[in-house]
């Protein structure tokens, strides 16, 4: 054996550990040192990116999916019916999906799409609305779901009616403007019919016209309030989501009327709280999308890393006084949006 030939060797190696060692320290682990595993990609279909309820629930399933290795990505359908099922397929078709999150713009016609996600061995939750055909119950309405969190649109509207019936007691007319969101999707459809199957216990209320907001912020209510002023100068409540009810406050301050009619929001957002403190508002239906947010994602880390399944959660059920807000119990409540 030659020595100087083993002592070479022996210096060579002890440099290279040294270096191996020297470029742990500095933070150079390479790829045989890599502890951090890839994260589970989740596919989020949301009914409308730019909708300011939905990205409230998004913050908080990001902070969920983080603290769990996992990685939403988000389809934006625009409110386009049809859209999301495409990008169901689209996701299936990708393979890099472990689960999947939608907050359905189409109803029960997305079921045969969602089958299809649970087939492909995706876990699938259902986020804000209903997928089925009945409108008053959270629970799953097809076998797949490993967990839907939403309040049920029905009795959203039941709750929107009780606080208008209040908004009307003692009156022997009552004028109401009803604000769809979408006018004709499976969410407003149900909120309606909801509302009308309350407020019928009161003939002596009518909606003398109707608005749509979209969903999508104070601007585009603003624009239907002006015209229905333009038609409907005397009414005594207006209903309608937060997002639109901030457009009524323009139009009616705008025109000087702010104060003369009742307003009854449904979201539960900052402007609605603050509104109801200062005496803007009158009441509103309290809703909590980071709550709902929340819930869907541990939801389904809990499906992914166990199989188990959460069933149906209406958030509605844990708040106060049956969520109906006003004057006298807004101190309960505490936003998770602006609105």
């Amino acid at each position: 054996m030659n020595l100087r030939s083993s002592s070479r060797r022996s210096t060579r190696a002890i440099s290279a550990a040294a270096i191996a060692i020297s470029m742990l320290a500095a933070g150079f682990t390479g790829i045989s040192y890599a502890s951090a595993a890839s994260p589970i990609n989740i596919a989020y279909l949301s009914a409308s990116s730019a909708n300011t309820w939905l990205k409230a629930s998004k913050v908080e399933m990001d902070k969920i999916a983080k603290a769990n290795n996992m990685k939403l990505t988000e389809f934006d359908a625009q409110f386009k019916p049809g859209e999301q099922a495409k990008q169901i397929q689209d996701v299936i078709a990708s393979g890099k999906y472990k689960g999947l999150i939608i907050a359905s713009v189409d109803g029960a016609g997305i079921i045969p799409s969602l089958k299809d996600a649970v087939a492909a061995g995706l876990k699938v939750g259902i986020l804000n609305q209903v997928v089925g055909t009945k409108l008053d119950t959270a629970k799953p309405q097809f076998d797949g779901p490993s967990i839907v969190v939403m309040v049920p649109p029905k009795v959203s509207g039941e709750r929107i009616g009780k606080l208008t019936l209040r908004a009307c007691k003692g009156k022997t007319t009552c004028k109401v403007v009803y604000f769809y969101g979408i006018k004709g999707i499976p969410l407003d459809n149900a909120i309606k019919e909801g509302f009308d199957s309350v407020i019928a216990s009161n003939p002596g209320i009518t909606i003398v016209a109707e608005g749509e907001g979209k969903y999508l912020g104070p601007d585009t209510a603003q624009k239907a309030m002006q015209d229905i002023l333009s038609t409907t100068p005397a009414f005594d409540v207006v209903v309608g989501a937060d997002q639109s009810i901030q457009g009524v406050v323009l139009a009616l301050s705008d025109a000087g009327k702010l104060g003369t009619a009742k307003l009854i929001g449904f979201g539960g957002s900052k402007a609605a709280i603050d509104g109801i403190k200062n005496g803007t508002w009158y009441a509103d239906l309290f809703g909590a999308p980071g709550t709902e947010g929340r819930l869907m994602m541990e939801g389904m880390v809990k499906a992914i890393k166990t199989g188990k399944k959460s069933g149906g959660i209406d958030p509605a059920t844990r708040l106060p006084d049956g969520a109906l807000v006003t004057k006298a119990n807004v101190s309960k409540f505490k936003a998770e949006w602006n609105g």
